[in-house]
C-alpha cells in the first residue's frame, strides 16, 4: 500500500485560513465539516475545502505544508485563487 499524503486548505466565509495535512483527505475534511476534533479548524468554523495537492509520501506533503504555512495571508490567497477562483467547496466533488 502506497502511503501517500495531502496538504489542503479549510476556510470560513470571512475568510479565516487553515492549512494541514493528512495520509487521507476524505476522512480529514469529514471530521472538520463535522467538527469531530476539538482544535482551530472548529473553533472558527473552518468547513470549506478550497486547496488540496496530492503527494506520493506524507513526508513530501509535509514539507509542501511548510512551505504554504510560510506564506502570508495574500500569498495564500492567490495560492487558493489560481486554483479555485470562487473558493468553491471542493469536497463536493470528492464526496460525492
Amino acid at each position: 500500500m502506497i502511503k501517500g499524503g495531502f496538504v489542503y486548505i479549510m476556510v470560513n466565509e470571512r475568510p479565516t485560513i487553515y492549512t494541514g495535512v493528512t495520509n487521507n483527505l476524505l476522512r480529514r475534511v469529514h471530521e472538520h465539516k463535522n467538527n469531530l476534533v476539538a482544535g482551530f479548524t472548529s473553533k472558527y468554523n473552518l468547513h470549506k475545502l478550497v486547496y488540496y495537492e496530492s503527494f506520493e509520501t506524507i513526508e513530501q506533503a509535509i514539507i509542501r505544508e511548510k512551505q504554504i504555512k510560510d506564506l502570508n495571508r495574500d500569498e495564500k490567497i492567490n495560492l487558493i485563487s489560481k486554483l479555485n477562483p470562487k473558493f468553491k467547496d471542493l469536497a463536493d466533488g470528492l464526496m460525492g
